[in-house]
Order: structure tokens, then C-alpha cells, then sequence
């Protein structure tokens, strides 16, 4: 029995593949509607997603293949210009219903490169340039520099600078570059106290050991009295001895106290950046996936939104959050790990000499970088043109550079366009300064430097699956709006009128934070989305008070060391136990859903005006 069981284990994703479609089968067969063929589609992705039977991005594009073959994408959708080419088509031998097959499936590949996906790749250029020229690594020493090596004031350094980076670059970049930091300042920190002791311990024992000698030479005629008793020569040995292996054991447990001590903290400094660099990716519109595929599902479904969401208005309402909840989390891992002895986590009457040692090794660390390359220049002045271009592309308060130079339809102009237009840059700045009379060590003339980025570079480092995956979302809402089960859902969510919506909010916000930790948060944002769109028309309160809340929840994944990259890499840093990462993430969770919901309650509200169902919300009411 044993023997079968291993066997089905070792072929379980072979039999997820087989099985799962033909036990959900009767549900289209049952009920041969659009609807239920859509669900279907979906149901079969949710189960592919979260057993990883097959990988994430080929799952994605399933829609391509089932939605035309189930008759998803009917025969109406078919565009005018393709109605008036069917003669043309005709004379490559295709019928009507081979058109319509075809054109279905231009609906459904469309969905795989619309404009989220060109600000997701604009941003991801931006900080792979920023990865390849190491300009994270330089800012992220600097402000260690500045704020110091005292525990308390180092995890709010690692949080903090852990937390700007994954604004800007993947969650997993910046705990993978932050942690080696942190274990080597910890180590050095660790080795010179345990030896700064041990030094103070051996000179109060010789000091000791010379007291006692005094001792005993001011009284050898006491001592030669003493000689003629029995068994008063060994005693004083087994004396001396016994305040050896006394001594001896002492500064052992002294030692080991201390490295006791210093894991412990290495645990919570491990946490606290595998936890912050989540917390950051929330704070920006391309911090994290499921931010962009929130954008990306809010234009889908809701096309008439006027660009609610965008990176100023999304950073105005997720970066006070991400500055709350990363005080909050510092809080709860100061508490477990550090304890509330404030004058003994930040430094107050301590030694200085282990903290001007492990001061020294991030000083190393960023000596070794040397001055600011021209390459690292041009990049950080590329990352902040991009910046201060999207927060004054149509900030909302006053008109933004796109409508008044153009002077048009504000759309025209959107966040991805500024992001492939800044991110093109890299691939035409060279990275030296030029130098038409150079010459090389041999003599010869010199070659023209090589551009800040070349494709090879962006080939190895691009998540091309992302994209896919966006795509994937993309396609599954597009099918749900078409075949009208976005609008069942919502009639069969009505009954929710009667809850409150913070009560809803909250609870929405519970259930996506526990289903992330066993799926990715971009599958589980691209299956909730919809699903909550269509609730939230129906129920009649604005979708992105559900939509928002619940898109951030996706990126609280912080009790399982599965859940998200930066916490495999902090387990395998930390000496972790599951048990450790379940406990902090646990209060975590709670604490983020709580900031959440307070956050899109009180200036949620006031920039998006969300006490009112607004009109462009109407859309899925509509077959």
C-alpha cells in the first residue's frame, strides 16, 4: 500500500493534469451555457495554479486554447473589416465558421499585450538597469551608513531601505542583495562582543590569579604548617582545579549566551527584510504584480473608469499604508526578537568598540563600489526622469504635462508609454563618455562603449512568464465579462447587500491574505479580481473598495516559507523553523488587513470618493 502511494505521489502532477478536467466536465455538459463553460475555464486554471501541476505562465495560456474551442468568443464579435474580408479569406479556402474560430482568437490574444503590459516591462527595465549597474546596492550601503549599527536602528535601516528598493525593483532582488548584508554586520557584531568579553573575562581571572598568588606567598609559613595534614595538598589541588573548569565554563556559557542571542536577532533581521520587501512592493504601481494586474483589471472590466488608477494616485493612497504597516511590523519583530529594553536595542551605554567593527564592514562593503560610475549616473537620472514623469503625468488635483501638451484625450498619453519611452533610453545611452581620439592598451584605436543595457542582459533577467501571466488574467475577465458570467456572479452576490461593506472589506481582505499563502499572489489577485468586480456591481458599492483592499492583502504572504521568494530566501538565511515565520507572519497578516481597511476608509475615501457607486461602474449590468 505504501509502495502505491509513494507511486501516485511521485505522478501527482500528472494525474492533476488528467483527472482535473474530466471530473469538472459535468459542469459544462450539465448546464451547456457560456457562463457555465467559463466557469470551467476558470475553475480548471484556479486548480492548475494552485497545485503547480503545470508551471504558472502555461497555465495563463489555456484561455487561448478553450475559449474559441468552447464557443466563449461567439461569432458576433467578429470585427466589421474582418465580415467585409471574407471573400479574401474565402480564397485561402476558409469557411465562415474556420472565421470565426480565427477571430476568436484574435479576441482572446489581444488580451496578452495591452498597455499594463507595457508599463509592467517598462518598469522592469527600469530595475534590471538598476540591478545591472548595482546602483541598488550603493544606496542601499549609504543608508546604512547613516543610520547605524545599534540592533534596533539596524532593522529599521534593513526595513526601511529593504522597503524603498522593492518599490522600484522585484521583492526578490532586494531581500536576495539586503540579507548577505545584514548576516555579515550580525556576524561581525557577534565575533567582537563574544571576544570583547572573553578579553574582559581573562583579565579579571588573571587579576584574580594574581591576588591569590600574593595571597599564598605572604603566608608560606602557614602554608608549610599546613603540609603535614592529610590530605591538604590535594584538596587545595582539586581546589585550583575546580576554579579552572569553573572559569573555563563560564566563559563558555558567556559565549554562548551571546551567539545565543545574536541568532536570534540574525532570525528577526531576516524576517524583517523578507517582510519589508513585500510591505515596499505595494507602495507603487510596478512594486509588485498584482498591483499592475489590478490596473489592468480595472480598465478591462470598467473601460469608462477615466483613469482612476494611476502611479500618483496609487502611490498616494498605498505609500502612507506601507509607511504604517512597516511600523507596525518593526514594532512586532522588535517585540519577538529584541525585546522593549529600548536602552539596550538602541545603544544606549554600550561598548562601541563591536559597533565601530561591524560599522566598518558595511564601510568596506561600500568602498569596494568605488565612486559613482558615468553608467550609474545616467541610470539613477533615467530612474528619476521616469518618476517625476509619472507623478506629473495627470497627478488628478491640477491638469498634468500629458493634457496640456497635447492638449487631447488624457488617455492618449498613459504610464506605460512613459515607461517604454524612459526605459528605451537604456539601450541608447552609451555607459563611458565617449572619446573620438581614445585608445585602447594596445594602441589601436578604441571601440565605442557598449550601451547601458543590451538585450542579452534583459533576455536572462526579464519574468517573461509574468507577462503571460498578466495576460492570462486579462483574458480570464475578458471571457467572464463575454459570456455574461461576471453578471451571474454578481446577481447570486446580492444577498451581501445586506452586510456592511466594512464588514465585507475585512473579510474579503482575510480570505485572499490566507489564500496566498499557498498560491502566488498573481495567481490569486488574477482569480479574485473579476470575481469581486462583479460582486461589487452588484452589491452596489465601489469596486475599488473591495478591489484595492484585497489587491494589497495578495502581498501579505508571510507565514510560510512557500509563499513568496523573499521568505524562501530568509528561511535558508535565518536558520529559521516554520514554526518561527508562522508566528511573527501570523500578527502580521492581522496587522495588514487592520491597516488596510483602516487606510481605505479614512483617506481611501476623501482621493477616490469611494461613498458613492459611481456611473463607469455600471458596465457588467449590461449584457
Amino acid at each position: 500500500m505504501a509502495g502505491i502511494l509513494t507511486c501516485l505521489w511521485k505522478y501527482r502532477n500528472y494525474i492533476v493534469i488528467v483527472l482535473t478536467p474530466l471530473l469538472l466536465l459535468p459542469l459544462p455538459l450539465a448546464s451547456p451555457t457560456s457562463e457555465a463553460k467559463c466557469g470551467y475555464v476558470i475553475i480548471l486554471m484556479a486548480l492548475y495554479w494552485c497545485t503547480e501541476c503545470i508551471p504558472l505562465a502555461v497555465t495563463a495560456l489555456l484561455p487561448v486554447i478553450l475559449f474559441p474551442m468552447m464557443g466563449i468568443m461567439e461569432s458576433n464579435e467578429v470585427s466589421p473589416s474582418l465580415q467585409q474580408s471574407h471573400i479574401l479569406i474565402n480564397h485561402f479556402l476558409l469557411e465562415w465558421d474556420d472565421i470565426c474560430v480565427f477571430s476568436s482568437v484574435i479576441q482572446v490574444c489581444i488580451q496578452y499585450l495591452k498597455d499594463s503590459n507595457m508599463l509592467f516591462i517598462g518598469g522592469l527595465l527600469v530595475a534590471i538597469a538598476v540591478e545591472h549597474w548595482n546602483l541598488h546596492r550603493r544606496i542601499a550601503l549609504q543608508v546604512l551608513l547613516i543610520v547605524g549599527v545599534k540592533p534596533s536602528l539596524l532593522m529599521i535601516g534593513f526595513m526601511g531601505t529593504t522597503a524603498f528598493l522593492s518599490m522600484w525593483i522585484s521583492n526578490t532582488a532586494s531581500t536576495a542583495m539586503m540579507l548577505p548584508i545584514a548576516n555579515a554586520v550580525l556576524q561581525q557584531l557577534c565575533d567582537t562582543e563574544a571576544n570583547a568579553e572573553e578579553r574582559e573575562f581573562n583579565m579579571a581571572a588573571a587579576k584574580n590569579g594574581l591576588d591569590n598568588q600574593a595571597f599564598e606567598m605572604g603566608d608560606a609559613k602557614m602554608s608549610k604548617e599546613l603540609q603535614s595534614k592529610e590530605n591538604t595538598i590535594n584538596l587545595d589541588a582539586d581546589k585550583d582545579d575546580s576554579n579552572g573548569i569553573i572559569s573555563s565554563l563560564e566563559a563558555q556559557q558567556r559565549r554562548l549566551k551571546t551567539e545565543q542571542k545574536y541568532t536570534k536577532l540574525t532570525k528577526g533581521m531576516s524576517l524583517s527584510v523578507c517582510y519589508a520587501a513585500s510591505i515596499g512592493g505595494t507602495a507603487t504601481l510596478t512594486g509588485t504584480t498584482p498591483n499592475v494586474i489590478m490596473k489592468g483589471q480595472i480598465d478591462e472590466l470598467f473601460p469608462d473608469n477615466g483613469g482612476v488608477i494611476n502611479f500618483a494616485s496609487w502611490f498616494g493612497f498605498s505609500f502612507p499604508n506601507m509607511v504604517l504597516m512597516l511600523a507596525l511590523s518593526w514594532l512586532w519583530l522588535q517585540f519577538m526578537f529584541l525585546g522593549f529594553n529600548l536602552k539596550s536595542t538602541f545603544g544606549c551605554g554600550t561598548k562601541k568598540e563591536g559597533d565601530r567593527e561591524a560599522f566598518q564592514v558595511i564601510k568596506d562593503e561600500y568602498k569596494k563600489l568605488g565612486r559613482m560610475s558615468f553608467a550609474e549616473g545616467c541610470v539613477l537620472t533615467i530612474f528619476t526622469l521616469l518618476v517625476v514623469l509619472w507623478f506629473t503625468r495627470e497627478p488628478g488635483f491640477i491638469p498634468g504635462w500629458a493634457t496640456l501638451l497635447f492638449n487631447k484625450d488624457k488617455t492618449y498619453v498613459t504610464d506605460g508609454t512613459v515607461a517604454i519611452l524612459m526605459s528605451a533610453l537604456f539601450f541608447c545611452i552609451p555607459s563611458k563618455l565617449p572619446r573620438c581620439c581614445g585608445r585602447s592598451e594596445d594602441g589601436a584605436s578604441s571601440e565605442a562603449p557598449a550601451a547601458l543595457l543590451n538585450w542579452d542582459v534583459v533576455h536572462e533577467k526579464m519574468p517573461w512568464n509574468i507577462l503571460l501571466l498578466l495576460g492570462g488574467g486579462f483574458a480570464l475577465a475578458h471571457g467572464s465579462e463575454k459570456s455574461g458570467l461576471s453578471i451571474w456572479l454578481g446577481e447570486s452576490l446580492i444577498p451581501l447587500q445586506s452586510i456592511p461593506p466594512f464588514a465585507i472589506s475585512i473579510l474579503l481582505c482575510l480570505l485572499v491574505a490566507m489564500f496566498t499563502e499557498c498560491s502566488s499572489n498573481t495567481a490569486t489577485t488574477t482569480l479574485f479580481l473579476p470575481i469581486l468586480a462583479s460582486m461589487a456591481t452588484a452589491i452596489e458599492i465601489h469596486p475599488l473598495y473591495v478591489m484595492f483592499p484585497c489587491t494589497i492583502s495578495a502581498s501579505l504572504a508571510f507565514m510560510l516559507p512557500v509563499a513568496t521568494p523573499p521568505n524562501a530566501i530568509a528561511f535558508s538565511y535565518g536558520n529559521l523553523k516554520v514554526l518561527d515565520m508562522a508566528k511573527a507572519g501570523f500578527i502580521l497578516n492581522i496587522l495588514g488587513v487592520i491597516t488596510i481597511n483602516i487606510a481605505i476608509n479614512t483617506w481611501g475615501v476623501a482621493m477616490f470618493n469611494l461613498n458613492e457607486f459611481p456611473s463607469w461602474a455600471n458596465v457588467t449590468k449590461t449584457p
